[in-house]
């Protein structure tokens, strides 16, 4: 199957200019776009939110999705570089008519999938390296480290990964999807989610 998206911010702006974009993009390639998705919705929403989601969801292997431009899946990277993963993870393809992006089984898509992990990377080494200096301070000032005897746990084993789980909830991922990820039992899963105010 081959889908576009489309989409504009405000009513105040039209999708034919990126229907007819895309049509001629289809055109020159000789791609026959077998289903349109439109909508009139911020880019700042979240997956979920739009229609863009459950296309996302439903996208299978050897999929296309077809954009006017990278900017329509969202307003800022990591939003759009985290969809961009999703559709890698699944093997479809992703091409875009201003930019020329063809993303899928390509040296693009195996710089983008580097690129995403080495971000993911740095930000989990970033936070680490913040803990161990907090760490340290507290230490050098005399301070006790650790939990004081009888106070509440306030870190858990999913710790840190609320980010992931949002993305995987928004996308759809069953529960159990989510704790084969995190390698996690059911319990474990629920209790965050619990913690996090997210009603499952």
């Amino acid at each position: 199957m081959i889908y576009a998206y489309i989409r504009v911010s405000t009513d105040k702006q039209t999708v034919e200019n990126q229907r007819f974009e895309v049509l001629n993009f289809a055109k020159e390639r000789q791609l026959v776009i077998d289903k349109w998705v439109s909508e009139t919705v911020s880019g700042t929403k979240a997956a979920k939110d739009r229609k863009l989601g459950p296309l996302l969801k439903k996208m299978k292997k050897g999929d296309t999705l077809v954009l006017s431009e990278i900017s329509r899946l969202g307003r800022n990277l990591m939003q759009i570089m985290s969809m961009l993963n999703l559709c890698m993870s699944k093997e479809t393809f992703v091409l875009t008519v201003k930019e020329r992006y063809e993303l899928g089984n390509n040296i693009n898509s195996q710089v983008l999938a580097f690129a995403f992990g080495l971000s993911a990377q740095i930000e989990r080494n970033l936070i680490s390296q913040r803990t161990k200096e907090g760490l340290a301070r507290r230490k050098a000032n005399g301070m006790q480290l650790g939990r004081k005897k009888g106070d509440k746990n306030t870190h858990y084993k999913l710790t840190g990964k609320e980010g992931i789980i949002r993305t995987m909830l928004d996308y759809g991922y069953s529960k159990a999807a989510i704790c084969r990820k995190l390698k996690c039992n059911h319990k474990t899963l629920d209790d965050h989610l619990i913690r996090m105010n997210i009603i499952v």
